[in-house]
């Protein structure tokens, strides 16, 4: 009887984790979108857009791929430098970022195509689209982190990097999104003989992104709790 009783109750919990993953599944996906729709409308402002997408912009601007691809690509090469960096320390389990990559490149490739027919006419109206942007990412990152399944590569790159020196998180973030600026700075001067993706949303996006997702998560957490199923306190 007792045996029996196990059984079933070990059922109800593997059911009640399989339908909480899907759940955390759901919320990341949409995080994702939501996401992408900020770098898109970023994208469309032309005040430049966040500091990780800079270099994914201005390559396609020079090459025939389209932003979403080179995304792929580009959170592609941090997974590979987070595997080098951390060697026989790296979680298998982060390699759900490739999917993750793939996922949020197609949707900034679908967000950039809905939204083309959107005029930005004078510049108040692009400091609303790249302030609505600048949200949109800020609310994306705010549904990965309360989603707790898997990091973009971009993060994970940052806490690799964290993992092997003794440089705190937000001083490491600061340091890898001003190597990003710079990158994209330097790509943009070499062949497009100007500035493009990196301007004063650039800068407005470093500062606000992060302060607005820290407003944005306890709440969304609470709302979370209730959709995942889990009692007040359990993390």
């Amino acid at each position: 009887m007792k045996e029996t009783f196990s059984k079933t109750e070990k059922s109800a919990t593997a059911k009640s984790d399989h339908s909480q993953t899907i759940r955390r599944t759901l919320f990341l996906l949409l995080g994702l979108l939501i996401m992408a729709y900020g770098v898109a409308l970023s994208i469309k402002a032309g005040l430049g857009t966040s500091p990780i997408s800079s270099v994914p912009y201005v390559l396609s601007e020079i090459t025939p791929l389209t932003v979403g691809n080179i995304t792929i690509l580009m959170h592609c090469t941090f997974i590979l430098l987070q595997i080098l960096l951390l060697r026989r320390r790296y979680r298998l389990l982060q390699l759900l970022q490739l999917p993750v990559a793939v996922i949020f490149g197609y949707m900034t490739d679908f967000a950039v195509w809905t939204l083309d027919p959107l005029v930005c006419g004078n510049y108040a109206v692009k400091w609303i689209f790249c302030l609505i942007g600048i949200v949109l990412v800020a609310a994306g990152v705010s549904f990965e982190v309360v989603a707790n399944l898997v990091t973009l590569a971009g993060e994970g790159l940052v806490l690799a990097l964290c993992q092997v020196t003794p440089v705190k998180f937000s001083t490491m973030k600061v340091s890898v999104d001003t190597a990003l600026v710079i990158i994209a700075c330097i790509l943009s001067f070499l062949f497009l003989h100007g500035l493009y993706g990196v301007r004063e949303g650039t800068i407005a996006a470093a500062f606000l992104v992060g302060m607005i997702s820290r407003q944005i998560t306890p709440p969304l957490t609470r709302v979370a709790g209730k959709i995942f199923g889990e009692s007040p306190g359990k993390s």
